[in-house]
């Protein structure tokens, strides 16, 4: 055999040799192995779910999974026992000593249901806007969790409101993607519109001036305080019309343009007439704001009289421009009548006249 054909058998003995360690290698079964943490979606905890290459052992159902989004822990000599018994066997637990399970779940905020429920009663019997709404629901709203596929929003399949009794009742369904029945919840309760008002923090007396630190915005119950709710900006600087205690809800009526013009008070008397502008001093008998009748004693003349307030510490006083007596415009009007007469009688007279011959 020459070195040629050598080599050349060698290389083909070396590569035959090859081939077959690698299809001994395919033929290999890996052996099971532990996993170290797991998460799972159902209620229940599979054999595959707990050991990686399980084999046609893997869709057994062996533990219960704990509650929606917690996490439970699991002895390994515990779970080796489990598989033992469904003849799972050779299992490399990687020194692990347990096995960390947690289940996965969707979580509904309280707030985001307490919204959802608002808005399906939005204009709802005689209901405002949604963000107006105050709901208290029959079980105490907490966070809810759901199983991780129900992947869907929160629709509102029926929604009912009692104007009256103020009662609701709203439901609503979430989807799954697991082609299941959507997850259908449930709410009851009552809602009122409520209205942000202004509240007085401390007891008021009539003629008050409001302060800013005198209120505080608070809602209140709409039907309670009517569509006459006065806001902060209104009622900063106004005058009280009544007397009211802490904690009661203002409204537009309850107050007043600040007087400007105090009881007692010393004032400008402002006499106003065609081509007159005369100023006197005087002295209020009562207090009013802009545009009210009000009682001043003339101080020059001590007469009483009554003017308008115009102006802080200002009251005008329109006078009259006499009118001409009954008596002279009857003469004037007599006189001008009569003239015309006599003028024409003196006319007819000279025109009767005969001429001299």
């Amino acid at each position: 055999m020459t070195l040629r054909s050598f080599l050349l058998a060698t290389a083909l003995l070396a590569a035959s040799a090859t081939a077959a360690w690698a299809q001994d290698a395919d033929d290999v079964i890996v052996a099971p192995a532990l996993r170290a943490n797991v998460t799972v979606s159902g209620d229940v905890v599979r054999i595959g779910d707990l050991v990686d290459n399980a084999g046609t052992a893997a869709q057994i159902a062996i533990y219960r999974a704990p509650d929606l989004g917690t996490t439970g822990s699991l002895p390994t000599a515990q779970v080796l026992a489990v598989l033992r018994a469904h003849q799972v066997i050779g299992v490399d637990t990687k020194d692990l000593h347990e096995i960390s399970v947690t289940r996965l779940a969707r979580t509904l905020d309280a707030k985001d249901i307490e919204a959802q429920v608002a808005h399906a009663l939005e204009h709802r019997g005689g209901l405002g806007d949604a963000a107006n709404l105050s709901l208290t629901f029959d079980r105490d709203l907490q966070d809810m969790r759901l199983d991780a596929v129900n992947t869907g929003a929160m629709a509102a399949v029926s929604s009912q409101y009692d104007p009256r009794s103020t009662r609701f009742d709203v439901s609503f369904e979430i989807a799954n993607d697991a082609g299941l029945a959507s997850t259908r919840l449930r709410f009851t309760g009552t809602a009122i519109e409520t209205v942000a008002a202004a509240i007085l923090v401390r007891d008021v007396e009539r003629n008050d001036l409001l302060k800013s630190s005198d209120i505080v915005i608070e809602r209140r119950p709409k039907i309670a305080i009517g569509n006459d709710a006065a806001s902060r900006d209104r009622a900063v600087g106004m005058q009280m019309r009544k007397a009211m205690r802490a904690g009661a809800a203002l409204r537009t009526a309850d107050l007043v343009k600040p007087d400007l013009v105090q009881r007692d008070q010393t004032v400008t008397l402002i006499f106003q007439s065609t081509g007159i502008y005369l100023t006197v001093r005087g002295k209020a008998l009562e207090g009013g704001t802009e545009g009210d009748v009000v009682s001043v004693l003339n101080l020059q003349s001590k007469r009483t009289v009554t003017g308008v307030v115009v102006g802080r510490g200002q009251v005008a006083i329109s006078v009259a421009t006499p009118r001409p007596d009954a008596a002279d415009a009857s003469s004037t009007v007599g006189a001008l009548e009569t003239a015309p007469q006599v003028s024409l009688a003196a006319g007819n007279a000279t025109q009767a006249s005969p001429k001299t011959e």
